[in-house]
């Protein structure tokens, strides 16, 4: 396969939703909760969360749709750097928090074969 993800790949969102119509519509109202501009949240703080969240998941299509939500809503290039480097501090710092519990059940581990 010369390519695993390609914005080609939106050709299939109707098979997929209509393949599982609950679970999409489900999905679908989790995304307009998350997206929605009546929260008390305003929409570019929303937006910044969404970019941090898609880029510690790595969805490049969630990635360039909250990056335009973002831009829509004014975000600068400032705050989307600074909101790359805030994601990537936390997602170092999960990493960080679950090497905390890899010592402990080393420990625990050790402990046991001793």
């Amino acid at each position: 396969m010369s390519e695993y993800q390609t914005p080609k790949d939106r050709a299939y969102t109707d098979k997929l939703i209509n393949a599982a119509p609950k679970e999409a519509a489900a999905f679908l109202n989790l995304k307009y909760t998350a997206e929605r501009s009546d929260g008390v949240i305003p929409v570019k703080y929303r937006e910044l969360m969404s970019v941090a969240v898609a880029l510690t998941t790595q969805c490049a299509y969630c990635i360039e749709a909250h990056i335009k939500n973002a831009v829509q809503a004014g975000a600068t290039r400032e705050e989307i750097a600074e909101t790359v480097f805030i994601a990537a501090a936390l997602r170092a710092g999960g990493a960080v928090g679950n090497g905390l519990m890899a010592m402990r059940l080393f420990e625990k581990a050790s402990t046991k074969n001793s």
